[in-house]
């Protein structure tokens, strides 16, 4: 999974897109979710250009892959709901 270039993008997109990154202490089926999930986001990074709905957008990619992260963790018995 390559990340696209984001040197030139605005501050929010380039902040956004590290906290999408896949933790790399992750394993099994969390570290698969974050994967997919940083994958959807460089997806649209590539496909969009900077604005206010794909900053919202990447916020709200973050905040699901938060959840579906730590559902990853409860189903592998990592965490206990």
């Amino acid at each position: 999974m390559t990340s696209p270039e984001l040197s030139d993008r605005h501050p929010a997109t380039q902040h956004l897109m590290g906290l999408l990154q896949p933790n790399p202490s992750l394993d099994g089926i969390a570290a698969d979710v974050s994967a997919a999930m940083f994958q959807a986001a460089c997806d649209q990074v590539t496909i969009l250009r900077d604005g206010p709905e794909l900053s919202d957008g990447l916020r709200k990619l973050w905040e699901a892959k938060n959840c579906l992260v730590m559902q990853g963790l409860i189903d592998s018995g990592a965490v206990t709901a």
